[in-house]
């Protein structure tokens, strides 16, 4: 069975446990960061049983189970319908995207999230992430079959992104790195070996005030985990803790124009006068995030035997582009 693991605020203390059901098994252990609790407490957090479930969860306020110490490493286009809407051709890209978001963006699952004052284009992004158990030494080479080895389980990323920043600077750390940007949660979910061979099963769906925007299976990903962490075993030090989100499927806010009008802003149309076009139609565009707008993020089997959760985050105006969010 999988393992719930919660960080939460008590008195103003941050702390961890294990979720089961509506309680919290409080674990009872000092750790500073989510490498720290996974590296030392391991075997408690696998111990700890239900009828030790004594906090009411309602009772404490959700911060995110990955702190904001650790790297926040994230995939791009790696889902086919993504890169499709992208107006990319996939044949142009054999590899495999990898790019950063500033930890500190990381914010609890439940927490708003402030759209920042000069931001117009706030899209979402649903993505599984990854969360490291132990470190990752170079050359690594991860088999398929044994991700439970260096992964430690799995938990649910929203990858916010400022478009209108993003896209014409083209700058992906920072237009994707604003305090807030990176709801996480509300769990950190452990699996056992068997469990971790289901995780092409896990079923992502995002909604934007009740209506579905994103749906898709994790099975559909270009570039599987395996693949991702053998590749970044030869490029850094990954450490246990650590978040690596692994992309989004179709159905973001930006979509490319048609393949005619893509070739007018390629060869007739110079860099600022098409990005002041794709601004112009990013404001007439419904889908980008809104003040009020409530989104709701799940991840699960089919069957329900994994779960990873549900977010639930309220974009909010009118604060200081450094707001601060709980994390």
């Amino acid at each position: 069975m999988p393992r719930h693991v919660i960080r939460y605020n008590v008195e103003g203390t941050p702390a961890w446990g294990v979720q089961f059901g509506t309680s919290i098994a409080p674990l009872g252990v000092t750790a500073a960061c989510t490498g720290q609790l996974l590296n030392n407490h391991w075997d408690r957090i696998w111990s700890i049983s239900e009828s030790e479930a004594t906090l009411p969860r309602e009772r404490v306020q959700l911060l995110a189970p990955v702190t904001t110490d650790q790297q926040f490493i994230c995939q791009g286009v790696n889902y086919r319908s993504h890169v499709e809407d992208s107006g990319l051709d996939l044949a142009d890209f054999p590899f495999n995207t990898i790019f950063t978001k500033a930890p500190s963006c990381i914010t609890a699952a439940d927490a708003p999230v402030v759209r920042p004052r000069h931001v117009q284009l706030l899209d979402y992004e649903i993505e599984l992430g990854l969360v490291m158990r132990r470190q990752l030494p170079a050359g690594t080479v991860v088999d398929p079959n044994d991700l439970g080895a260096w992964l430690a389980g799995v938990t649910i990323v929203n990858d916010l992104s400022a478009r209108d920043v993003q896209l014409p600077q083209g700058q992906f750390y920072k237009g994707k790195s604003y305090r807030g940007f990176g709801p996480v949660g509300p769990v950190l979910v452990l699996l056992t070996p068997q469990e971790w061979q289901r995780w092409p099963e896990l079923h992502m769906r995002l909604t934007v005030n009740g209506k579905t925007r994103q749906q898709a299976y994790c099975r559909e990903m270009i570039h599987a985990p395996a693949a991702t962490l053998t590749e970044l075993a030869d490029v850094h030090e990954i450490n246990a803790g650590d978040l690596i989100a692994t992309g989004t499927p179709t159905g973001c806010a930006a979509q490319a124009p048609g393949r005619l009008t893509m070739f007018i802003l390629k060869h007739l149309v110079s860099e600022a006068a098409k990005w002041r076009l794709f601004a112009r139609r990013g404001l007439s565009n419904p889908a980008y995030l809104r003040p009020g707008d409530r989104l709701s993020l799940t991840i699960r089997t089919d069957d329900g035997a994994i779960d990873l959760g549900e977010q639930s985050t309220l974009i909010t105006s009118d604060g200081p582009i450094g707001a601060q969010h709980a994390s």
